[in-house]
């Protein structure tokens, strides 16, 4: 017996001492005053010392980072004060491919991508959480204009060599590319780490305009379905930033609660739901066909397009979540049109598109207008 006891200290004694051995290389990395333990190897980090954060109810409006960076943050500010609004949703990357903050990332900095529009984020942030904001930083993805400049090995390109673009004359890089996902983690990474209670990724597809035809992907395969390219990389996401402590959203096209296929440009709801805490369809109902739910211009009925949209996205979530009831499933919360296009957007369009969310059941809202002007007429004035 005393040789048996011996014998399993002895073992016990072994494990320990390979424990010290190869898994101490950890770090602790501070973060708001908590401490993650990073362990290297596989991307893990524990979240045992981060407080808990609980879902919010979202109402909450857009800026550029160019919006928060002068004096039209103090005009939108006093709106949220004022207001039933609680949230911004800030870029962080938009469309031209430029990190607006200055971060401590030897990747991002080697690819040069920083422009410096936001002087202090993290006093921004603190500002925001100071005013009771729940601030959300926005990534436009696959998009770039930027990128592609610097790795063009990485970008889209059409059949004579040259740089693929959109009808709008932008860049993208390939939706499979696996530096382009780690790329956009570690800018993720940044945005979490300055504080941002919520990472939003916006372009997680494939293009879906201009001559798609003439594109040549440098990195897919064309064997693997767009689906399944964009499935990954919602998996990938997930894993590498949910453990840092930050809520994650997906901006998929507002068709995507209704259609039963990818658009060809790899978005699929289902997909989503398994790895964001959020979904944020963009409802928009400017963006919808002539013929949708029967209305010759879809605009003209923002409570019926949005209804019908958000309630079937819902049902199709609620068969998700019982199908694999272990699992969270994410939370419908859609951005609204607050921009004229196919008819007026006033207060009364406005509240008929937030009444179709509170009616449908979905989990808040956020109001988009590309030049931050927002329709206060809409919005519910705090007592």
């Amino acid at each position: 017996m005393a040789k048996d006891k011996i014998f399993l200290f002895l073992v016990l004694a072994l494990i320990v001492v390979f424990v010290l051995i190869f898994d101490l290389p950890r770090y602790l990395l501070e973060k708001r005053g908590e401490f993650l333990i990073k362990i290297h190897g596989p991307d893990v980090v524990t979240k045992d010392l981060i407080e808990k954060k609980e879902p919010i109810y979202s109402k909450g409006i857009y800026l550029t980072s160019y919006t928060a960076s002068n004096h039209r943050l103090e005009v939108l500010l006093d709106l949220v004060e004022r207001t039933e609004l609680n949230t911004m949703v800030i870029d962080i990357k938009d469309y031209t491919g430029r990190v607006s903050f200055d971060t401590n990332s030897d990747l991002i900095n080697e690819i040069g991508s920083e422009r410096i529009l936001i002087k202090d984020i993290k006093a921004l942030i603190d500002r925001l959480h100071e005013e009771g904001v729940y601030a959300i930083a926005r990534i436009a993805v696959f998009e770039d204009n930027y990128l592609p400049g610097e790795r063009p090995d990485l970008a889209l390109k059409t059949r004579n060599g040259n740089l693929w673009r959109d009808f709008k004359g932008l860049t993208w890089v390939d939706p499979s590319s696996q530096e382009v996902w780690d790329y956009n983690v570690e800018i993720a990474k940044e945005a979490a780490r300055a504080g941002f209670d919520e990472i939003n990724l916006d372009y997680i597809r494939f293009p879906s305009d201009g001559a798609t035809a003439n594109i040549v992907y440098p990195i897919w395969d064309y064997e693997t379905s767009k689906k399944e390219v964009i499935r990954q990389f919602f998996e990938y996401f997930s894993q590498k930033v949910k453990p840092m402590g930050v809520f994650i959203s997906a901006d998929l096209f507002g068709l995507t609660l209704t259609t039963t296929n990818d658009m060809n440009i790899g978005q699929w709801l289902e997909d989503a739901a398994l790895y964001f805490d959020y979904i944020c369809p963009m409802v928009y109902p400017s963006h919808y066909p002539t013929g949708f739910k029967g209305f010759e211009n879809p605009a003209a009925f923002p409570y019926e397009v949005i209804y019908g949209g958000l309630t079937a996205g819902i049902e199709r979530l609620a068969s998700v979540s019982a199908s694999v009831p272990d699992k969270p499933v994410a939370k419908i919360r859609p951005w609204l049109q607050d921009f004229d296009m196919g008819a007026i957007y006033d207060a009364r369009m406005v509240n008929l598109e937030k009444k179709a969310v509170y009616d449908a059941g979905a989990y808040g809202w956020l109001l988009w207008n590309p030049s931050n002007v927002y329709t206060e007429g809409a919005l519910i004035e705090e007592e």
